[in-house]
């Protein structure tokens, strides 16, 4: 059974104390001799275990690095979304959890600058070393977005598969301060289009997985955080599907580039027995050890909330 979290919002209240201007009586005025603060006790559902600090943790394994360059691309559709959610001066960018810098890199060819925070300094010193990873617009954080120094403001805040990383009650009201008037915040997230062989693959990772939650998907926690008020969508899209010819045993690298097959928490042992169960599987379907996927993105943008529900 889920705890549940009290959150305390708090509110300040200039106070007009004059006797000679309000007959003796407390108002609310504009030019204040003191104020008030009004903390009002808000109960919220806390964050699904699975996005917990430990499982981002993962992150920091240096196998995990290794294996995310087997992860799909994003399309290139996405950066063009992103580029045309930049409205204001200066169109500075802030990629939270930016891992290796595969939203980040692109990007800054859109912008004028993009800040690129991490708090897995092994994925940053790898995407130093990627295409555009030493662009001299592109400033790598090392840290949590919550507590790192930043150059604000940001006509646009992103954050590819990971705003369920951040403390959301110390990460969206931050965000709401380091954005320019018009600014967003967009969630991005890219998958594998369906293949005929989904269910079987998914029956073989369930008993592996390190998760506890073992329904968690990482894609609800753009409702996650909508549901407790720190989310206000404005818009969607999703890009056109492209093509993305991989090998089965790129593919089945890639999966221990996620929290839940993170191959030290696993085990050696184990996650061979994970790969040779997924590789036997799809040389069914596909006898040539190549997979012919496509790739599609959402982009999801808003603004941050404080948190009210």
């Amino acid at each position: 059974m889920s705890t549940i979290q009290r959150l305390t919002s708090c509110v300040h209240v200039a106070l007009n104390l004059s006797d000679s201007e309000n007959g003796g009586k407390i108002s609310i005025g504009t030019r204040p001799h003191t104020s008030l603060t009004f903390c009002i006790g808000v109960e919220m559902q806390p964050k699904p275990t699975n996005f917990s600090t430990y499982y981002a943790e993962a992150f920091k394994d240096q196998q995990v690095v290794d294996a995310y360059r087997y992860r799909p691309p994003y399309p290139q559709e996405v950066f063009a979304i992103l580029a045309s959610l930049v409205i204001d001066e200066p169109r500075a960018v802030l990629d939270v959890g930016s891992g290796s810098g595969d939203l980040a890199r692109p990007l800054v060819d859109f912008v004028e600058r993009v800040d690129a925070v991490d708090f897995s300094q092994k994925m940053i010193e790898h995407g130093k070393q990627l295409p555009n990873g030493n662009h001299p617009q592109l400033h790598w954080i090392y840290g949590k977005v919550e507590e790192v120094p930043l150059a604000p403001p940001y006509a646009l805040i992103t954050a590819g598969s990971s705003i369920h990383w951040p403390d959301w009650n110390v990460a969206f009201p931050r965000f709401r301060t380091l954005l320019t008037p018009n600014g967003s915040l967009a969630l991005i997230y890219r998958r594998v289009q369906p293949m005929p062989w989904d269910t079987q693959i998914k029956e073989i990772l369930a008993p592996f997985s390190e998760h506890q939650d073992k329904n968690h998907r990482g894609s609800n926690a753009i409702k996650e955080v909508e549901t407790r008020g720190f989310f206000s969508r404005q818009g969607e899209k999703q890009t056109t599907p492209i093509p993305f010819v991989q090998s089965i045993d790129d593919y089945t690298e890639g999966l221990h580039s996620r929290s839940s097959f993170s191959t030290e928490r696993m085990g050696q042992q184990r996650a061979a027995e994970l790969d040779q169960q997924v590789r036997t599987l799809l040389l069914q379907f596909h006898p040539d050890g190549i997979l012919p996927l496509h790739v599609v993105a959402t982009v999801t943008w808003g603004k941050p909330e404080l948190g009210t529900k």
